[in-house]
């Protein structure tokens, strides 16, 4: 693999697990932008309060660009990272993204059934609070390389779609 591919969408929408399991299937490195963030600056939920989410986002661009600079692989970006200019500028000159499309409905049962607390869908998240931050985020999702309906899919046709479409755009290069 070349260039890094970017999983890109909504809160919950399993960017990780995909990810992962993805980064295994293909043998190359897999980076959680969340997780790198986090190693470095504590916990999200105290970055956002103690540092506010703009110096999050900037936290957030940071990791990317440290991930960019290793072997190319899959990285798990966080649900707003594409909200960020600086961050979209590199996913889309420097990336394949992939936006993974879930429903609102299914991010918010995601959610309440997550341990990790997402600082912007509140304490007790409802679905009105996730439809309006996913309704005015979907234009930079849409922004992606790929598209990926994985409303109905298994974890595992994801994987399996996905790893074919990179198949075809290495053959493509």
């Amino acid at each position: 693999m070349t260039r890094h591919v970017a999983l890109t969408g909504f809160m919950a929408a399993g960017k990780s697990t995909i990810g992962k399991r993805l980064a295994r299937k293909l043998g190359v490195p897999f980076v959680d932008l969340d997780d790198a963030i986090a190693a470095e600056h504590g916990p999200i939920p105290e970055i956002f309060e103690r540092d506010g989410e703009a110096q999050f986002r900037e936290y957030e661009r940071a990791a990317l660009e440290r991930a960019l600079a290793d072997p190319a692989g899959i990285i798990a970006l966080g649900g707003g990272a594409v909200t960020y200019d600086p961050t979209l500028s590199l996913v889309q000159s420097r990336t394949y993204s992939i936006f993974l499309r879930v429903a609102p409905e299914q991010a918010l049962s995601r959610l309440r059934r997550s341990r990790r607390r997402r600082p912007l869908a509140g304490r007790e998240p409802s679905l009105r609070i996730i439809r309006e931050l996913y309704e005015a985020r979907l234009p930079r999702y849409l922004l992606a390389d790929r598209v990926l309906d994985a409303r109905s899919m298994t974890t595992a046709q994801i994987v399996q779609t996905l790893a074919a479409w990179i198949a075809e755009q290495r053959t493509q290069q």
